[in-house]
């Protein structure tokens, strides 16, 4: 077992040190480390339960079935998308989902209509996912995402391992290909998402997520028409900005 210094994984420098020292590792092993070694009990993992979702979810099930999983639930999200998180919480075993979702207060005052995605998306994913995010995070030193750098643009270069206001990010898939996803959803007979078959390969918000076209990109359907690329989970997370 590896016994890291204490206080030492918020450093950048250290972030990097880890890519550089477990870049060989193949996901499921980079995340028996984290969960099991660098991490423990003090590790979660963020899922959207979308289109890739189940690949990580399957991974981490393998390691500790108990590991906390958090789920943001914006109260836009597809019933897809509840049901598919349901479907996999059962299929895989997982014992410790959290639903969060925004707190009523600020929903009240900030987005009483449930339109401010039409006049602020960036208002409305910092009110309805990066606040929460923030709060369901508080007490943990890590948390993993199902980031992959052929997604975007936005994250061509995502590294294993990045630091985030004293905080680890943990991208076990991020060198992965969307071949390598489809193999591994086949490999162990996974569920996907209702929605992919049709045409929905990202998924998020109903009034921000469209349908994409042959030959787009896989997040083209990311609030179509705007220069919006992220929710800012990815930005701001784990802070109170």
């Amino acid at each position: 077992m590896i016994a890291p210094d204490e206080g030492l994984f918020g450093d950048a420098s250290t972030a990097a040190q880890l890519a550089a020292r477990f870049m060989a590792l193949d996901p499921q092993k980079l995340l028996r480390l984290a969960i099991e070694d660098l991490f423990p009990g003090r590790i979660a993992l963020v899922s959207s339960f979308g289109a890739d979702s189940a690949v990580l979810l399957h991974m981490v099930s393998e390691v500790d079935k108990a590991t906390p999983v958090l789920f943001i639930d914006t109260l836009h999200l597809f019933p897809e998308t509840l049901a598919y998180r349901d479907e996999l919480v059962e299929r895989l075993k997982l014992t410790n989902v959290k639903t969060i979702q925004p707190e009523a207060d600020a929903l009240a005052e900030a987005d009483p209509e449930k339109f401010l995605w039409a006049s602020d998306p960036d208002a409305c994913c910092h009110l309805r996912k990066v606040l929460p995010l923030a709060k369901a995070l508080e007490g943990y030193e890590a948390w993993i995402t199902g980031r992959k750098r052929y997604q975007a643009e936005t994250r061509a270069s995502l590294p294993l391992f990045e630091t985030e206001n004293g905080r680890v990010k943990v991208n076990p898939l991020a060198a992965w290909s969307n071949e390598d996803v489809a193999a591994y959803f086949e490999k162990h007979h996974l569920p996907k998402h209702s929605l992919v078959a049709k045409g929905y390969p990202s998924i998020g918000c109903i009034p921000c997520t469209s349908q994409v076209k042959p030959g787009e990109d896989a997040r083209a359907g990311r609030w179509r028409g705007r220069a919006k690329v992220e929710c800012g989970i990815h930005i701001h997370a784990g802070s109170d900005i």
